[in-house]
């Protein structure tokens, strides 16, 4: 599969996830066979670039694959400033957020708000694309609310724009992350465009994504919350594919040093306070279906440190095996 000039290793991609595919979760997912992994969301207000967040979330220092960068705003010249922006700051790739159904996003008609309104959607799509020399991809919803799958649509005047790739959650904005995807809209999206559509929506098994690919024409697949706690999801996937095959789950050693090495990471990655914090909400999706994970996740969420929380995992696993 290509975007642009770029040819990916294959037609897996992480999802971009506020507070979670960070530069070490990218990295790891990376290792562990994803394509490409898309950036947390960057917002196009200028006043929040030098936040320390930001500044983090713009961090790609030694990471392999292609750089694909998400913004989001409402405001078209503020959403080009911020591609060039990021482009400058080692962007290959700008991916454009009309896809994220949180309200503090919504409330400011970034996200998926903006699919209510399409004439708004052009005028961002055009000034963002003009504005930069690289790819630029879209991530959307099948629409506003059951009542209004625009998907189509939107998804036709971002191929007019020259967006060169476009993901597309199987739920409206109303539905936000509950009920079931569904994938008519991106079958019938796939079928109304010529650009590379990416299917995205509970995609949690090498079965469902043979599934999800057939049913929809897609030329990728696109996974989030399922690689929460199980980046070799992506591993898993490829190989199924490709040949027909289920691998065999991680060994315990595999998982072990995976998992200690990603928090490893995160201390590193955002310091002792902060670092703590994030191993926190990523050890528990690892371990919650681990024996004793549910009354392990208790004890490590009272660590107040990096040495602590590397000698209680190291304690876990021990007991484990």
């Amino acid at each position: 599969m290509k975007i642009g000039p770029y040819l990916l290793d294959n037609q897996l991609f992480l999802a971009p996830m506020a507070g979670v595919t960070d530069r070490p979760f990218r990295q790891l997912c990376r290792e562990l066979g994803v394509g490409m992994a898309v950036s947390e969301m960057l917002s196009s207000n200028p006043r929040v670039w030098s936040s320390e967040k930001s500044l983090q979330r713009m961090d790609h220092a030694g990471e392999t694959g292609i750089r694909s960068v998400q913004i989001a705003g409402a405001d078209p010249a503020l959403m080009a400033a911020a591609a060039q922006h990021n482009v400058k700051n080692g962007a290959q790739i700008i991916d454009i957020n009309m896809g994220c159904p949180a309200k503090k996003v919504n409330k400011k008609f970034a996200g998926s708000a903006l699919m209510q309104h399409p004439e708004q959607v052009k005028l961002i799509l055009d000034a963002v694309v003009n504005a930069v020399d690289i790819p630029v991809t879209l991530k959307i919803r099948t629409g506003w609310d059951p009542e209004n799958r625009n998907g189509i649509q939107i998804a036709e005047i971002a191929e007019q724009a020259g967006i060169q790739a476009l993901a597309v959650h199987g739920r409206t904005r109303a539905c936000l992350y509950k009920g079931n995807a569904e994938y008519d809209t991106i079958k019938a999206i796939k079928a109304s465009i010529s650009i590379p559509v990416i299917a995205n929506g509970d995609i949690d098994s090498p079965e469902k994504a043979k599934q999800v690919l057939e049913y929809t024409g897609a030329d990728g697949l696109m996974i989030g919350r399922p690689a929460q706690g199980n980046p070799w999801i992506f591993r898993e996937i490829n190989h199924y594919l490709k040949t027909g095959e289920k691998l065999p789950v991680p060994t315990a050693d595999e998982v072990r040093r995976v998992i200690l090495q990603h928090v490893e990471n995160l201390h590193q990655f955002y310091g002792e306070f902060k670092g703590v914090r994030f191993a926190r909400k990523h050890v528990g999706w690892y371990i919650q279906h681990q024996t004793d994970g549910v009354e392990f996740r208790k004890s490590f969420n009272a660590l107040d440190s990096s040495a602590e929380q590397h000698l209680a995992l190291m304690k876990y696993f021990d007991d484990l095996s």
